[in-house]
Parts: structure tokens; sequence; C-alpha cells
């Protein structure tokens, strides 16, 4: 019986994680894990790396929150360092990748009204995630997650990901925004075709509707690009952020072009803690460990690399991914034996669906860890396959 005191949205681990460095983890009984998770994809610079840490410390120690009523040099530094990356887009910060979403969509309204437009609409993909909020789950493809959750908000038209014809089908002047991952992680790492993207920018314009990316999960070198909309060379309108964005603190952001970001004004919208100068401070020293260490390029060689040893590995599986961000799709539902059962064996792992799962690791692991992992994968799994 689980006498947690928690509200019961994740399901108890038996494991209790109290330290981590790098791609290693410890638990509370002493054992050492690799991670090939990453706290989903956030923890891009490792755990507890002591660039972040001393900047957080620092910041903590001079001013935590003054709120949004005024300006603080970390929160500006960082605006412009996100400038820097994406030619000139303009910051608004919050708390999380779902908060990021909401944003995005209000300003997609906001905006479609200052010009002159009437559309309210949005286009999604079926299977898309974007978040649990009320707008980001109505913008999510999976009936399953709003189900229970019903009526969402109204104006979200969802269509097959990665076919430009049934985008093209959809899009008409009543639509605000198109809202797509440029690669979808919740649905198991889908790489859409070469091209569905280009075609998504060029039947944005085509009508005056914005094109929103949403990077949350590839966004800041996880795909092997700062990016991933840099890998087809298509620029979004508005881009939402967060997860590996402040080393491991609650951060996100919704990126939008100037002209874009100018149908804000003041009391449009807000968030009391987004930006704070802890989490400003921690996502700086984030980039800089990014930029200093090179890892953007590491994860692009090193994902290349063990999607080629996962291929090996498993001749019959489909493997997919981009950069660390890396699927096995099995052909029977041994995903969740498998991850359950390499726990035990020291390792951390992520299954999207029964059948599926999902490579994330921190951008810092070693070849040698990487090469422990996949030794303790493949006995773990063949353990497991060799019963079916």
């Amino acid at each position: 019986m689980n006498d947690s005191n928690l509200i019961p949205t994740y399901k108890p681990s038996a494991v209790h994680f109290v330290s981590g460095r790098g791609a290693m983890l410890v638990d509370s009984e002493g054992n050492e894990y690799i991670d090939l998770v990453a706290g989903l994809a956030v923890a891009s610079v490792g755990h507890a790396h002591p660039r972040v840490t001393e900047a957080i410390a620092e910041q903590a120690a001079k001013l935590v929150h003054v709120s949004n009523l005024f300006e603080t040099g970390p929160q500006e530094e960082l605006a412009t360092r996100l400038a820097g990356l994406t030619s000139g887009m303009k910051s608004f910060f919050c708390n999380s990748g779902a908060e990021s979403v909401e944003a995005a969509l209000k300003l997609a309204r906001k905006h479609a009204g200052v010009k002159g437009r009437d559309a309210m609409r949005f286009v999604c993909a079926m299977e898309g995630f974007h978040g649990r909020t009320f707008g980001a789950l109505s913008a999510t493809g999976q009936p399953s997650k709003q189900a229970p959750f019903a009526p969402l908000v109204e104006g979200f038209t969802h269509v097959p990901y990665g076919d430009s014809a049934a985008l093209a089908q959809a899009i008409d002047d009543d639509v605000a925004a198109v809202l797509l991952e440029p690669i979808q992680g919740e649905a198991g790492v889908i790489v859409p075709p070469h091209g569905y993207l280009s075609a998504a920018r060029a039947l944005c314009d085509g009508v005056g509707a914005l094109l929103i990316l949403d990077e949350v999960q590839t966004g800041l070198g996880r795909t092997g690009a700062w990016f991933a909309y840099q890998h087809e060379g298509v620029d979004p309108d508005v881009m939402c952020l967060a997860k590996a964005l402040a080393g491991g603190l609650p951060m996100g952001a919704c990126l939008a072009r100037p002209e874009v970001a100018s149908s804000f004004v003041p009391g449009d919208h807000a968030s009391t803690f987004g930006g704070g100068p802890v989490q400003s401070a921690a996502a700086l020293a984030t980039l800089d460990v990014i930029e200093a260490d090179g890892l953007v390029y590491r994860a692009l060689v090193t994902g290349r690399r063990l999607m080629s040893d996962l291929a090996d590995m498993w001749p019959g599986a489909e493997v997919r991914g981009r950069g660390l961000l890396v699927a096995v799709e099995f052909s029977s539902d041994v995903a969740t034996e498998i991850v359950e059962r390499a726990l035990g064996a020291g390792l951390v792992l992520n299954a999207t669906s029964p059948n599926t799962l999902r490579f994330a690791p921190p951008l810092v692991i070693a070849n040698e860890q990487l090469d422990d992992a996949l030794a303790t994968l493949g006995e773990v799994a063949d353990a497991v396959l060799t019963k079916t």
C-alpha cells in the first residue's frame, strides 16, 4: 500500500535517488545507475554540473525573486543570449513547457487580431504532445489523455503527423497558427519526412498563419543542432522551450519573432516566477557548458553511434531518432519489462509505449558509460526477448 502524501499522478518507484553526477545517479542504498533518461531530457549537461550549481548558489545568495514588476540582469542577459541563437527572437519566460505552449497559443490569437484576421483555429498533429494544462492538452493529439477532462478548449484540428497533404487540407484563412513538434518525442521519437516542416512553413505563409514549433524536448542541442528545426533550415514564428533550459530548475520560454512578439502588450500575459534571477543564472551557465564543451556536436556524433549500435543489437527492431533523442520499437510489448529489469541492473530507461524504448541521456555521457549501458541493456533485453 502506498502511504505517500503525494497525489498519485505518477506511478510510485521503489528506487529513491539521492544524488547524481554527470550521467550517473545514486540511490538511497548507495547503488549507482547510468542515466539514459536525463530527467526526461532535462539534465543535458548532466547532474550537479559544477558550473551550473555554482551559478545557482551565487545568485541565490544575492537575489532569489523580485517578480517581473522589475528587471533583473540575469533575465535580460538570458534573453539576449537566446536572441543570438535564434536570429533575434524575443523571450517570454515561464516555468514549464506547458506554460510556454499556453503563451504561444495566446500570442497567436492576439497576433491574428492585431493583423485584422478573423483567425482563431489551431492545426496540430495526431499523437503530438504539448502538455497537460487545458490549452496545451487541447493541442495534444492523444485522445486517451484528453478524454477524462473534456470538454477541452475549442478550436483545435488534428491531422496525421508528417503528412503534408493532410496539413494543407486542414489550413484555411481561419487558422491562427500551426503547432508542431519538429520531432514527436512522447509519441516515440517520430521523425517526419524531409520537407515536412518546409511545407508547413509555406502553408502558414500562404494564409498568414504563424508556425509554432514545440522544441521543449528537442531544443538546446538534444538532436545535434541547437534547435531541431535547423536540420531542415526552417525558421518558426514562435518557439517553445523548457526542459534542458535551466539545467534542471523549472523554466520555460516562449520565443517569438519581434514583429509577432510586439502583439503582446503589458497585461496580456504574465508569470510571477518566470525568468527569476536564479533560474536565469542557471540557464546562462547551462548554455555556457553546452557551448564550451561542444555538446551540440557531441550529441550529433554520439547519437549516430548509439543508433548504429542499437540497430546492430536488434536487427528486427526499428531504430529511429536524431542526435541523442532515439527510440527503439519492438514487434512485441516488451519495453515496460525491459525498463523494469534494467533499473534493477543499474540502468535508467524510459518506455513511451508498451513496445517502444526512448533514449535521451545527458549530452555529457562518456563513451565508456554508453558502452557499459549498452552491454547491460543487451543482457537485460535478451532475457526478456527470449521469453516472447
